[in-house]
């Protein structure tokens, strides 16, 4: 089994004063990896960084909301100046501004698109020129979501986000492949503030928080766990155990890794000198269109009572 060793190597995660972020920040730090830690309040920041240094990691905290140019260059000079170098991004900063189409503001839009899509643009931009003045390649870890890969309702800004997020990470795959900077998403699937505000789960988080470990049914059939199960993720993809893999949407959950396959031509159908408005009507339904894909995120199955 290899070992995973990132000593030496300094990362940047984004949004990782509490949750999934605080999670990837500590699975970094034990593996030997000195992290910036990031948040927009100072108390939870430091209170982040501190329980890094206790369990015997090193860290520091850089306070600034993500989506800027300004804020993903003080984030990547933040650990050049403290330990010289950057090797890992993790781009897991996010809000939430829920709401349906009807009834979604611009400003419910912007924030989200800024601090999602906007922050990892500017975030992996600012990080892929360090890596390539290192000339030692690097890593670029997105933070996607099933929202992203299937919609959700509720979530325009955040799924559009999202999808946008993998999609750069396929891209980038490309473009970075020559530094030996690789670049995958993540789809982590966790209890967290934001899962608990379902019905459905509340009492399992509950549960959790009193210690009593979930059922397989969730960790196994939903791959559904807590942050600390999807954070094993990280400094493996960080790690040159995983130098080979880049362009990936990858999901983690529970006792559940899985690979997302890339949008592609499912079916086709062909009509001499092309289509017109009626030749479609006639042939899609027996042809293309005979099984029509699914969209949403499927609810949980519960067992029966």
């Amino acid at each position: 089994m290899p070992s995973i060793d990132l000593t030496g190597k300094a990362a940047v995660v984004t949004g990782s004063g509490r949750g999934l972020g605080l999670a990837y920040a500590h699975a970094l730090a034990a593996h030997g990896a000195s992290v910036v830690v990031n948040d927009i309040d100072e108390a939870v920041a430091e209170q982040a960084v501190k329980s890094i240094t206790e369990a015997g990691g090193r860290a520091v905290a850089e306070v600034v909301p993500v989506g800027t140019t300004e804020a993903a260059d003080r984030l990547v000079s933040r650990a050049v100046e403290e330990f010289g170098r950057l090797d890992v991004l993790v781009t897991n900063a996010g809000i939430l501004r829920d709401r349906v189409l009807w009834k979604m503001t611009d400003d419910d839009f912007d924030a989200v698109i800024t601090t999602h899509l906007k922050g990892t643009f500017t975030c992996a931009r600012a990080a892929a020129v360090r890596m390539r003045e290192q000339g030692e390649g690097g890593s670029l870890i997105l933070v996607g979501s099933p929202a992203g890969q299937r919609g959700n309702f509720g979530q325009t800004n955040y799924a559009a986000a999202k999808a946008g997020i993998a999609a750069m990470a396929r891209t980038w795959s490309m473009e970075l492949g020559r530094a030996g900077i690789t670049v995958n998403a993540i789809v982590p699937v966790a209890a967290t503030a934001m899962t608990e505000t379902i019905p459905a789960f509340a009492p399992y988080a509950e549960a959790m928080r009193n210690g009593e470990p979930l059922p397989d049914f969730l960790r196994k059939g939903e791959g559904f766990g807590t942050p600390e199960d999807c954070a094993a993720l990280v400094p493996f993809l960080a790690s040159e155990a995983a130098r080979g893999i880049t362009g990936q949407a990858i999901g983690i959950g529970g006792d559940k890794v899985a690979l997302w396959s890339h949008p592609q031509e499912i079916s086709a159908a062909y009509a001499d000198g092309g289509w017109t408005p009626e030749t479609l009507a006639d042939a899609f339904p027996t042809s293309v269109g005979a099984e029509l894909q699914t969209v949403g995120i499927p609810a949980p199955k519960f067992p029966e009572a």
